[in-house]
């Protein structure tokens, strides 16, 4: 993750999507699956293989918060906000994920990860983690750091 995508990955997935209706969205989820960001170098190669503008790509890509414009320096735990996982004491997990992460985990809110009835729960990489309780997140704060 990170590291600058070479143009022929970037090739690569354009050419699995191309023939998609609204090829755009899956492109860009491949490319920051990839390499874990979307940079500006791969804006302009996208905008030329779909036969879009660069604003159009950019457009799209600030759009939406999950995708990143430059590499995360931090591992990123993402932990649901939504009123079911409140419920079960999320917020205090959250307060708690701020305090523990001591700078080197990014704690981003995300709301609703589909597990309400199993939450707190939060979310590393494509990775869902269930159930959370004080000692489970710090178990995972401390696996990610």
């Amino acid at each position: 993750m990170g590291r600058l995508m070479l143009a022929s990955a970037l090739e690569e997935i354009v050419v699995r999507h191309a023939a998609r209706e609204g090829p755009l969205l899956p492109i860009l989820h491949d490319v920051q699956r990839e390499q874990g960001y979307i940079g500006e170098a791969d804006v302009r190669r996208i905008a030329q293989a779909l036969n879009l503008s660069r604003a159009e790509v950019s457009g799209v890509v600030s759009f939406y918060h999950d995708f990143r414009r430059a590499p995360e320096p931090l591992p990123v735990l993402k932990l649901c906000r939504a009123e079911a996982c409140q419920a079960r004491g999320g917020e205090a997990l959250a307060r708690r994920a701020e305090e523990r992460s001591s700078g080197r985990v990014k704690v981003e809110p995300v709301y609703c990860l589909g597990l309400c009835s199993v939450g707190p729960s939060a979310m590393v990489g494509d990775t869902v983690h269930a159930r959370l309780d004080p000692d489970a997140l710090d178990a995972l704060i401390e696996t990610i750091a």
